[in-house]
């Protein structure tokens, strides 16, 4: 999912200020500096998931590509699914 910086931006303060308001967080820093660095993280994570996208279809084109006509009866969309979690697995990512 990609979402526009001022939907990080936007998120990241709902985050800070549901978690300021129930007590869950004593902010160490200002304010703007915290939700900066929770955009950051939450920016770095979807890079990080859009690349094992990237490496999950690619992966699926080779294999597909080597299996020639028996890859026509595989539902692209679940192999696809099932390639991405095994690579989130092996590269310890949170899906």
């Amino acid at each position: 999912m990609r979402l526009k910086e001022e939907q990080i931006r936007g998120l990241a303060e709902k985050i800070y200020n549901d978690l300021s308001a129930d007590l869950l967080i004593t902010p160490r820093g200002e304010r703007g500096a915290v939700i900066d660095g929770v955009v950051r993280t939450i920016a770095k994570n979807f890079a990080v998931e859009q690349k094992l996208e990237q490496d999950a279809e690619k992966l699926l084109d080779e294999t597909m590509a080597a299996m020639g006509s028996g890859a026509a009866e595989i539902d692209r969309r679940r192999m696809l699914k099932m390639v991405k979690e095994k690579l989130a697995k092996e590269r310890k990512i949170v899906l």
